[in-house]
């Protein structure tokens, strides 16, 4: 007869010590430590602060011909003796668009001090108007008209479409109304620039002789190029010297320099 087996008793596990526990526990801080500071050092490679122009030519997109900010009061009173003669940017930065005016009635507080620092320096510069699609558009367009004065040497103005209006008819009626009333007075047909998504769906195709400028930060538009599509708004989070806080960051398929 084959021999029962012996059953053993189960030895109690063994508890392992608290160092063995805290050292364990060190290696994760560490690791989570080590993620946290990858993370902030691509997060300042791409979105920090631009120290100098040979970083700021890292981060912009290459094949294009000029590169651009706008600015309105969200960034404060820019230093741009510090950006453009201490820093050097004048060297690299082609164009500026400034906030003039919003609606019917607001005017940008840094309005005027950006365009006498920006002739001043000699950067090609022109304005742009935040376009209320709930408001009517030739109040919007005579308070705009009110106070730009367009020279030989701007740019073309721009109406700023983030906002829905009441359908999409309504919003394209609304901003053909408010350019061609610019356009009548300047004798230059404004610029449109709206996001990504509100190009692709509510203006491709459907604004005919008016060029665009898209914005789109997570990548390419693939509409660029179609022929109407001008600028690109790649980033609403540049950091750069003599700037408070972060500024849109563009390039451009133009030469506008």
């Amino acid at each position: 007869m084959a021999k029962r087996k012996q059953t053993r008793k189960k030895a109690a596990p063994k508890r392992r010590s608290a160092s063995r526990k805290k050292g364990k526990n060190r290696w994760i801080w560490i690791a989570l430590v080590a993620g946290v500071l990858a993370f902030f050092f691509f997060w300042y490679k791409t979105e920090g602060m631009v120290q100098t122009s040979t970083h700021f030519h890292e981060i912009i997109p290459p094949g294009y011909k000029a590169v651009g900010l706008d600015v309105s009061h969200h960034q404060g009173e820019i230093d741009w003796d510090l950006l453009l003669d201490k820093k050097g940017f004048d060297t690299v930065i082609d164009f500026v668009y400034c906030k003039v005016t919003e609606g019917a009635d607001h005017l940008d507080t840094q309005w005027e001090r950006n365009r006498e620092y920006l002739n001043k320096h000699g950067i090609s510069n022109g304005a742009y108007h935040y376009f209320n699609p709930k408001s009517a558009p030739r109040p919007q367009a005579a308070h705009f008209l009110s106070v730009y004065k367009i020279r030989s040497i701007d740019l073309p103005p721009v109406i700023d479409v983030e906002d829905e209006g009441f359908s999409d008819e309504d919003l394209r009626a609304k901003v053909l109304i408010w350019c061609e009333e610019v356009k009548k007075a300047t004798g230059i047909k404004p610029i449109i620039y709206t996001s990504l998504s509100f190009y692709e769906t509510k203006f491709r195709g459907k604004m005919e002789g008016y060029n665009f400028w898209i914005a789109a930060y997570s990548r390419e538009p693939q509409y660029m190029t179609d022929r109407e599509v001008l600028h690109w708004q790649f980033s609403e989070s540049g950091r750069l010297p003599g700037i408070k806080g972060m500024v849109d960051l563009n390039v451009s398929k133009l030469d506008l320099y």
